[in-house]
C-alpha cells in the first residue's frame, strides 16, 4: 500500500492539504465563482440549442478566425463558456466544475479567472497567425477552412489551469501528463482545438517562467514549503485560501 500511497502523496499532498480543509469549512461556499460558471454554461449551453437562441449565443460568444479581431476579443470572455455543440455538455460542465473549484481554492478567483482568460486567448490569436502561415509551415500552420471553425471554448481554460496548478502545487507529473495527453491529441486528430489547446499551454508556460523569475528576484520562498510553512499560513488567505503557497504575482 505505500507504494501507492507515497507517490500519491508526493503528488498531490500539497493540493490536498490546500483544497479538502477549505472544503471541509466552507463547502460549496468555498467556491462560488466556479459554480456561477458552471451554471452560466448550463444556460449558455441550453439557449444555444433553441431556435431562438442559436444565433444570439453565436453572435455573442462563438469565436471564429475569419471574424475581425475586435470582434472576436469581445466575445472571448463568454467564449469561456459555450460549450462545443458536438461533444457531451456533462462533460465540460465536470471539468469546469472540478478544474475551475480547484484553481478558485488555490489560486483565488481573480487569478482563476485571469489565467483561464490567458489561456483562451492565447487559442484564439494562435488560430489568426497559424491561418495566416498556412498549412504549408509544418505543425505551427492551419488551413484556411479553420477560419470558420469555432474556438475551442471552455477547454483551453481548463488544461491551462490544469497545468498552471499542477506546476504551482508540485504536482508535475499530473501537469506534465495533461501536455503529454495534448499533443498526442494533436497527433492522432490534428484539429484546430487540439492545436489551441497547445498554444494555451505555451502561454500559462510563459505565466509559470515569469513568476518564477520574480519569486526568485524577490528572495522569497517559491511557496512550496507545505502548508506547515510560516510564510504559507501567512499568504493563505489572501491567495484564495491556498494555505503553503503566497500569492502569485503578475
Amino acid at each position: 500500500m505505500n507504494r501507492v500511497v507515497r507517490p500519491a502523496r508526493a503528488e498531490w499532498g500539497l493540493l490536498y492539504d490546500t483544497v479538502r480543509p477549505a472544503l471541509a469549512r466552507r463547502r460549496l461556499r468555498a467556491i462560488p465563482m466556479t459554480l456561477a460558471a458552471v451554471c452560466l454554461a448550463a444556460v449558455v449551453h441550453l439557449v444555444h440549442h433553441q431556435s431562438w437562441g442559436y444565433r444570439f449565443i453565436e453572435n455573442a460568444g462563438a469565436v471564429r478566425a475569419e471574424e475581425p479581431l475586435w470582434l472576436a476579443l469581445l466575445r472571448t470572455p463568454l467564449s469561456l463558456f459555450v460549450p462545443a455543440l458536438d461533444l457531451p455538455v456533462w462533460g465540460a460542465l465536470a471539468q469546469i466544475l472540478i478544474v475551475f473549484g480547484i484553481a478558485e481554492i488555490c489560486l483565488g478567483r481573480w487569478r482563476t479567472l485571469a489565467i483561464a482568460y490567458v489561456a483562451t486567448l492565447a487559442g484564439t490569436l494562435y488560430a489568426r497567425v497559424g491561418i495566416a502561415l498556412g498549412p504549408d509551415v509544418h505543425f505551427v500552420g492551419l488551413p484556411a477552412s479553420d477560419a470558420r471553425v469555432v474556438d475551442t471554448g471552455p477547454s483551453a481554460a481548463v488544461v491551462g489551469l490544469a497545468v498552471f496548478v499542477g506546476w504551482r502545487y508540485r504536482a508535475y507529473f499530473t501537469a506534465g501528463a495533461v501536455v503529454v495527453a495534448m499533443v498526442v491529441e494533436v497527433l492522432v486528430k490534428e484539429n484546430l482545438a487540439g492545436k489551441e489547446h497547445l498554444a494555451a499551454i505555451a502561454a500559462v508556460l510563459v505565466v509559470c517562467g515569469i513568476d518564477a523569475v520574480r519569486q526568485r528576484r524577490s528572495g522569497g520562498s517559491d511557496g512550496r514549503d507545505g502548508p506547515g510553512g510560516s510564510e504559507g499560513r501567512a499568504a493563505g488567505s489572501s491567495a484564495g485560501g491556498a494555505s503553503g503557497v503566497p500569492p502569485i504575482q503578475f
